[in-house]
């Protein structure tokens, strides 16, 4: 994990139900215990991968999922693939789907203005 990794992982913890002021609760048997996952570059918490993680898809797909994950032609983030025809992560899918159908609506209207007043 590098240092933006890191550091978007240190405000997801924040996210963690079992996250209580810099203390985890899962390991409390007394005595507070520090939040394994706020002090260290790797992901050691069960609990943080399997509940937490997930809520930062490119985050998930660039730590966990390496070998599966690509990286999206317009924002540069990586995401996971629903296909093997995907190029973009969901947000910008959204917008470029947008844009096309914009494009081509642009086309059919110039197309049928192009024949002019009258109708065939």
């Amino acid at each position: 994990m590098n240092y933006q990794q890191y550091r978007t992982a240190r405000r997801l913890i924040h996210s963690c139900c079992n996250y209580d002021g810099g203390c985890c609760l899962l390991l409390d048997d007394g005595e507070e215990c520090v939040c394994p996952q706020s002090i260290t570059y790797s992901l050691i918490c069960k609990w943080f991968r399997t509940a937490v993680l997930p809520l930062d898809t490119s985050l998930c797909a660039a730590l966990l999922h390496r070998a599966d994950r690509k990286k999206c032609v317009l924002c540069g983030g990586y995401y996971l693939p629903k296909s093997n025809r995907a190029k973009y992560c969901p947000d910008c899918s959204i917008r470029m789907k947008r844009a096309k159908a914009t494009e081509r609506k642009r086309k059919q209207r110039q197309n049928c203005h192009a024949l002019g007043l009258k109708k065939p």
